[in-house]
């Protein structure tokens, strides 16, 4: 029975493969016996429908990619994985360089880093900050811009101990005027601090770009990596809470 029941499917497989021929065969007379106009036809629908197989979804034409250029051109951030704010630091160190060098500090801006849930008046320098003139780029926009990447900075090379860990959800940064760092150790008035504020999806000009602003990061040496580096005191309004004080240059 069991060579009988063998004998029967390979006697169907047969007439399935010779029918198959035939079928086949009948179909590529079919196709030569069409005119050239109408196999062209035939060509342009299989085209259309290979193509339209083979499409990706999830965003289509010059919009997505308009966007997608959009982010990256405003937006210098880092992923928060060890390692990934590398390349954006050097980029921005290297920008902010090469417009310090051309506008001076006056294209400049200092960056302190708020931590109020761990100090509620302790403000630590954190680096400084470049706009390109001429540009859409401001100070809060370069900020804005490049937040994440300076907070993740000094989460992680400054002081960890005091932005890291249940801090990091309310750091701020605040701006003062370029090159003011002694001025701002002697409470002086004009040194008064400015929050930034806003978002990036919210306060960031459709023509900024990021390539206009830089950005050059405070780096702690000696007894700074254990003890932190530049900290000044301020209130809520980033305004001095101790009188001014002279510094004796004769010392």
């Amino acid at each position: 029975m069991a060579f009988s029941a063998s004998i029967a499917i390979v006697v169907i497989v047969t007439v399935i493969i010779l029918y198959s021929c035939h079928e086949i065969s009948s179909f590529t007379t079919a196709i030569i016996s069409l005119t050239p106009k109408q196999n062209m036809e035939i060509l342009l629908f299989a085209k259309k429908t290979g193509s339209m197989k083979n499409k990706k979804s999830g965003g289509s034409g010059f919009g997505t990619k308009a966007n997608n250029v959009s982010t990256t051109d405003r937006v210098r951030s880092v992923s928060g994985h060890a390692g990934s704010g590398e390349k954006p630091l050097r980029t921005a160190a290297n920008t902010f360089d090469s417009i310090r060098l051309k506008h001076g500090k006056e294209a400049t801006y200092d960056v302190y880093c708020f931590s109020p849930e761990n100090d509620r008046d302790t403000f630590w320098f954190v680096g400084k900050i470049a706009v390109r003139p001429g540009t859409a780029a401001t100070a809060q926009q370069a900020a804005l811009a490049q937040k994440r990447l300076i907070l993740e900075y000094a989460k992680r090379e400054l002081r960890p101990q005091n932005f890291g860990g249940k801090f990091s959800s309310s750091l701020e940064l605040w701006l003062a005027p370029g090159d003011s760092e002694m001025e701002c150790v002697q409470n002086k008035p004009h040194t008064n601090l400015v929050k930034v504020i806003g978002t990036t999806a919210s306060n960031i000009l459709e023509d900024f770009s990021v390539k206009d602003v830089g950005y050059n990061p405070e780096i702690y040496v000696g007894d700074e990596i254990e003890k932190g580096g530049l900290r000044i005191k301020r209130d809520p309004l980033g305004k001095p809470i101790k009188p001014v004080f002279e510094v004796n240059q004769s010392m």
